[in-house]
């Protein structure tokens, strides 16, 4: 991360976070800047790929998928990584993928629409070369998913870590 993040900054961050269609005059009022200033820093943020992208949460169930699952994938060794990364690219059921530790080497977000539908995706995957099995946990409710940042949490771990933040504190207030 680059040394010229401020507070404002991660108020914009943060106020993205709970509704990234909110109005420039509305952020730039809540952060006390003008629209031009805040057009601009968005432009920075997104340049320094702090913000990403913009995106919509959807409540998939009312899409018809009607099963949620994680499933844990263990493969044989490293030399299929690749194999794998582009089964999973081209997979629609699978809305996430992260490489962990533990039991297994990747878990998986899917959706499917129903039992049979994912029993089909978990037959695809199990042939894929290289894997050695799955173990899936299906998803009975959401208790919370979050897209938003605390501006407080972000500012106290660059502080735990003791990276510098460069504000003016009298700006960073307003």
């Amino acid at each position: 991360m680059s040394g010229n993040l401020d507070l404002i900054d991660l108020k914009i961050v943060e106020t993205m976070g709970d509704n990234a269609r909110i109005r420039l005059s509305e952020l730039a009022e809540i952060v006390g800047l003008s629209i031009p200033s805040v057009s601009e820093r968005l432009d920075k943020l997104q340049k320094k790929g702090i913000i990403q992208k913009f995106t919509t949460v959807v409540d998939e169930r009312q899409l018809g998928f009607d099963i949620q699952a994680f499933v844990r994938v263990r493969i044989d060794s490293s030399k299929h990584y690749k194999s794998f990364m582009e089964h999973v690219l081209r997979e629609e059921e699978i809305m996430e993928c992260y490489s962990v530790t533990g039991d297994g080497s990747h878990i998986l977000k899917v959706m499917t629409h129903n039992t049979a539908s994912l029993e089909q995706f978990l037959s695809r995957i199990q042939s894929w070369p290289g894997i050695l099995g799955t173990n899936t946990s299906f998803v009975l409710s959401e208790i919370k998913r979050n897209t938003r940042l605390s501006s407080e949490i972000v500012k106290k771990n660059l502080l735990d870590r003791q990276v510098l933040i460069s504000f003016d504190e009298k700006k960073s207030r307003k």
